[in-house]
């Protein structure tokens, strides 16, 4: 059933101004905003998430069932240029609304991520962004939420949940101390055509990955008040940075050398480079950590004002990926979901266990932790 609709239906049903999206994440609502929303909402459980693709070669992928097309009025994107992209070129639903199967398929089909990856930070989003009663999450949007007593600061839908997904320091979004975090800014990918040219001969590379990350946390801590790089922000800043090397190259090149041309066509265009080939062979985040060791710096905040960065030892770092896994589910799904009843509880519960179950291999002896019950 189309957003709009069921929005519409909502209206209609229960006689007063409530319009809460299908998609609209139900995290950090209190009691009676719950009460309020969950009465207007279908349940849909959550499905097994998708396996691994059998097929992990290189292959065309803006092809004649995937043709990039304009946005229409309402369509939502938001601030992962991966994401839009697939979005726009349709093996994402092309209005940016999708189940967390759907998201996990298509950075595979789409991209050739490990499916591990693929898991990982699609119910981490889901879980913070989406919405646990519908199983349904939205790529981007600004969806204010009205009609609910009483009305809370935040926005419905979209990976807009700070210092998660989105964060201080991204690439090409400025900070949301700053302005607006939510899309392409000109001035950054600028600096980024700068470092590149600086760096790696005009690519964009692992040195120039390092090297403009490194600046963009200098400017953030010099700027920003509220600058934050604790888990698992601290993971998403350098993934975001590793990102359009093992996915934005065409597969059928092997240099690690991001043309610049290609990397405007994803983050400013949402769209797939003409003939773009997916890479050959499944990756995962494969380069993070050699981008962070070029100039590396311990997960903290600035306290109370600018350049005051202050390490947090209570975050994990890049080296304690169960750490920052216990950090997520205690300190960020717990504060936005401090008392789940009924349905929503137990879906919390169903998609905190997808979220564990992605671990990758490597960190073994990674205990489950269950906030909600087993």
């Amino acid at each position: 059933m189309h957003i709009a609709f069921i929005s519409l239906a909502i209206t209609m049903c229960t006689g007063n101004t409530l319009a809460f999206p299908s998609y609209g994440s139900l995290a950090g609502l209190n009691r009676g905003q719950l009460d309020q929303v969950l009465s207007t909402l279908q349940y849909n459980a959550p499905g097994k998430p998708p396996g691994p693709l059998k097929d992990t070669s290189a292959k065309l992928v803006n092809d004649a069932r995937h043709p990039w097309k304009p946005l229409l009025p309402g369509d939502l994107r938001g601030p992962c240029p991966g994401l839009n992209t697939l979005a726009s070129h349709g093996w994402l639903p092309r209005n940016g609304v999708a189940t967390p199967a759907q998201i996990v398929t298509a950075v595979q089909e789409g991209y050739n991520m490990a499916n591990d990856l693929a898991k990982f930070v699609t119910y981490a989003a889901h879980i913070v962004d989406g919405n646990l009663i519908t199983n349904l999450l939205s790529i981007g949007g600004a969806t204010k939420l009205t009609g609910l007593a009483p009305a809370p600061p935040a926005i419905a839908g979209g990976l807009n949940t700070h210092a998660v997904f989105e964060g201080d320091a991204s690439s090409t979004r400025s900070d949301a101390f700053l302005g607006n975090n939510h899309d392409f800014n000109e001035t950054l990918f600028d600096q980024l055509v700068e470092y590149s040219n600086k760096y790696g001969a005009g690519r964009y590379n692992i040195t120039v990955a390092g090297e403009f990350k490194f600046r963009r946390i200098e400017d953030s801590i010099a700027t920003n008040p509220n600058f934050s790089l604790v888990a698992p922000r601290i993971f998403t800043v350098y993934a975001e940075a590793a990102f359009p090397i093992n996915f934005f190259i065409d597969g059928r090149q092997t240099d690690g050398q991001l043309n610049l041309g290609a990397a405007r066509s994803f983050m400013q265009n949402m769209r797939f480079p003409d003939n773009f080939f997916r890479r050959n062979g499944s990756i995962g985040a494969d380069g993070l950590n050699d981008i962070a060791a070029l100039h590396p710096i311990q997960p903290g905040t600035n306290v109370g004002r600018v350049n005051n960065y202050v390490v947090d030892p209570k975050s994990a770092d890049l080296t304690q990926f169960c750490l920052m896994y216990t950090n997520f589910v205690k300190d960020t799904v717990q504060k936005l979901y401090p008392a789940p009843t009924g349905i929503l509880r137990q879906s919390l519960k169903l998609n905190l266990g997808f979220f564990y179950n992605s671990l990758p291999a490597e960190v073994p002896g990674c205990s489950e932790v269950f906030p909600y019950g087993r």
